[in-house]
């Protein structure tokens, strides 16, 4: 483990959970100018996820920080232009084009790395390559189909060979089609300036670490390590020359860093209220959110149903900088409906139902339908606030 050098500051748990908000985009004034791209740029990945309830959860992500953007909008400022390309991060995740060169430790990695039990020809391999060469972006479809006729991880050799040639990066993911991946070469989507591994591990961890930081404002050894999944020994190697400051925080009993631009500067400024995606990099790490929030969360898709505590797609309620509640939402025509909702006491109503007005408009319904409220003398109440 680290031995923090003598704190830089000492934060109050309120400063430090002001300081993540804004960091994160959820205190102060959003960048509309920047808009979709300005978030990515600025958290450094969007994390992707197959499920969708209101929205998939890439689309989730800028809509809590911005508001109401075209969806639209979205897929084009991920998609279009060259501005991002789809690698393992913290998880699958969309990144901005310039990181390209700080995944070159990663792509090392997996080159180096035995081949998951998949067997492959070189020349399964070299045909898809040369496949995309002679015909362009396309789909594990396209290439030959994805799977073969047995169970669903038993896949086909074109695409066990694309997935490889994307960890090795001689391929790129380029767009998401009807949720398909779409291959490129990596020779033809990167820009010349980028396309290289030229920077050692030590530079692109060193990168990487800061990035974290500047996107979460403050955190400890494990909350930076995990936003790009770093093993906590590359981050002890790299963390004193990453340009991230050692501060302490009350409560929190474990050296934390912070981004000195964080600490240069009170947080103010309006604060958003929104639901949240449970794959939003506000709220993705567990013992981080119960720490900063004093909020325990889950995501339950793949809990059986009757086990589940709070919905299927439970989406925290972000309001005042804090965590007030849970929605689990479905959609029923024109329709939004809360499935179950989760307040925090009275004091919450107001903010739920503001953040469901707002979702529904956002996703093209013009009716919120509560089913279930925890508390259910609180139910009249919200019903009520939602008009």
């Amino acid at each position: 483990m680290t031995t923090a050098p003598r704190p830089a500051a000492e934060l109050s748990a309120d400063e430090a959970r002001r300081i993540a908000l804004r960091a994160q985009g959820f205190l102060g004034a959003p960048d509309r100018r920047a808009g979709v791209r300005g978030v990515l740029r600025h958290l450094g990945q969007v994390q992707l996820d197959t499920i969708s309830v209101l929205a998939r959860s890439h689309e989730l992500i800028p809509y809590a920080r911005l508001g109401a953007v075209g969806r639209r909008t979205v897929e084009e400022a991920y998609w279009t232009d060259g501005h991002a390309f789809e690698y393992w991060s913290h998880a699958a995740c969309i990144l901005p084009i310039e990181e390209w060169p700080h995944f070159a430790f990663r792509r090392r990695a997996y080159r180096d790395r035995p081949h998951w039990n998949h067997e492959l020809s070189d020349d399964a391999y070299q045909a898809v390559i040369s496949q995309l060469k002679a015909e362009g972006p396309q789909t594990a479809t396209e290439l030959g189909g994805a799977k073969n006729k047995g169970e669903w991880w038993d896949w086909s050799d074109s695409k066990i060979a694309v997935e490889r040639a994307l960890m090795f990066g001689e391929v790129v993911v380029t767009e998401r089609r009807g949720w398909k991946r779409v291959y490129d070469l990596a020779e033809r989507a990167v820009p010349d300036a980028l396309l290289h591994d030229d920077l050692d591990d030590t530079e692109c961890l060193r990168r990487l670490v800061r990035q974290a930081g500047e996107a979460l404002g403050v955190g400890t050894r494990a909350d930076l390590a995990d936003y790009h999944r770093i093993k906590g020994e590359a981050f002890d190697a790299v963390v004193a020359d990453s340009g991230l400051v050692p501060v302490t925080v009350a409560g929190w009993g474990k050296p934390a860093w912070a981004d000195p631009a964080a600490l240069a500067t009170e947080p103010r400024g309006r604060h958003r209220t929104t639901l949240l995606s449970p794959f939003d990099s506000l709220i993705w790490e567990r013992p981080r959110t119960e720490r900063i929030f004093g909020f325990t969360h889950r995501l339950e898709a793949y809990v059986p149903k009757q086990k589940r505590v709070y919905g299927y797609f439970a989406m925290p309620v972000l309001a005042g900088g804090r965590l007030v509640g849970r929605v689990d939402p479905a959609r029923d025509g024109r329709t939004l409906v809360a499935r179950q909702v989760t307040l925090d006491g009275p004091k919450a109503v107001p903010a739920v139902a503001q953040a469901l007005r707002e979702a529904a408009e956002w996703v093209g319904c013009d009716a919120v339908a509560v089913e279930r409220v925890d508390a259910p003398e609180l139910a009249p109440a919200l019903v009520k606030a939602l008009g």
